[in-house]
């Protein structure tokens, strides 16, 4: 087996958190088993305001989870998706308390 180096890719995990399909719980036993080295714990994102779902980021993984989503996160949440979305490209991490609000000030 020949493993390749795929340090400058990035890869995001979600999950809905009423996902039937494939449970958080899942997801994240998942991603325990790769033995990452986590860059920022176990936290809240925030959409208007409001706690939007949980996120972990690992060394070339963000795992997003979207509260209140089913297994077709966008379907079921559109805004959040497209935060999660567009956060991923920019590269950034999800939103917290603090950005949204001083991105409203």
């Amino acid at each position: 087996m020949t493993l390749y180096n795929v340090d400058f890719f990035f890869f995001l995990l979600k999950s809905g958190t009423t996902d039937a399909v494939i449970p958080v719980t899942s997801t994240r036993y998942s991603i325990d088993a790769l033995n990452l080295t986590i860059v920022k714990p176990w936290r809240a994102w925030y959409q208007d305001g409001q706690v939007g779902g949980w996120t972990e980021e690992y060394a070339g993984l963000t795992f997003v989870t979207v509260r209140g989503a089913g297994h077709e996160v966008p379907l079921h949440r559109p805004k959040q998706a497209l935060t999660l979305i567009k956060s991923f490209l920019k590269g950034s991490s999800m939103p917290t308390e603090d950005s949204q609000l001083h991105s409203t000030i």
